[in-house]
């Protein structure tokens, strides 16, 4: 049996534009800011270690430095990351960072039982660095953490577009929807 060559270009055409939106038409810049990676990891302020193995001190603060020592390991990482977002506060930004059921169990258990220690708070987007030291004076029992970055503006947007993308790539949040173009109005 024989198919005539023009239902197959037919066929194929058709498939073609069908499967073209669905590629993406992104710019070079929408493109480059899906592929961003953030990280923010919290650790614990803790007592001397005489041996040193266990803690590290670290320098939290580029203007005025405060030398804070704290657990080697982090306690809590962007793993269970669900939404992160800049807000605006009185005189600045902050950075709202919002934890899955794990994160928000970990987050409680230790903001209630280290009550009145500082979490350092370290992430690396295009540079490592220790963005904050906020004391833990409340319990945090919804899973969200809010906190003044020592950062720009721009850094702590790209600091929240990385975590995004992290935890879409976790599928800890859902992708976001593809803003669809409006044809030009005709006159």
């Amino acid at each position: 049996m024989r198919t005539p060559r023009g239902r197959f270009n037919y066929i194929l055409a058709a498939a073609l534009l069908l499967a073209g939106p669905a590629t993406g038409c992104r710019s070079p810049e929408e493109k480059k800011a899906a592929a961003e990676a953030s990280t923010l990891r919290l650790y614990l302020e803790t007592d001397y270690d005489t041996t040193g193995e266990k803690t590290a001190v670290v320098p939290v603060y580029r203007a005025a430095p405060v030398l804070l020592r704290i657990a080697r390991e982090p306690f809590l990482d962007e793993g269970h990351i669900v939404d992160a977002r800049v807000v605006d506060t009185v005189g600045g930004f902050a950075i709202a960072v919002r934890y899955d059921f794990h994160g928000t169990l970990v987050l409680d258990t230790v903001s209630t039982t280290y009550r009145g220690q500082r979490v350092a708070i370290h992430s690396t987007f295009t540079e490592g660095r220790w963005l904050a030291a906020p004391k833990l004076s409340t319990p945090i029992r919804d899973g969200l953490l809010v906190f003044t970055p020592d950062a720009t503006r721009e850094e702590a947007e790209r600091i929240v577009r990385g975590l995004n993308n992290v935890a879409v790539k976790l599928g800890n949040r859902p992708k976001p929807a593809k803003q669809k173009s409006k044809p030009a109005e005709q006159p």
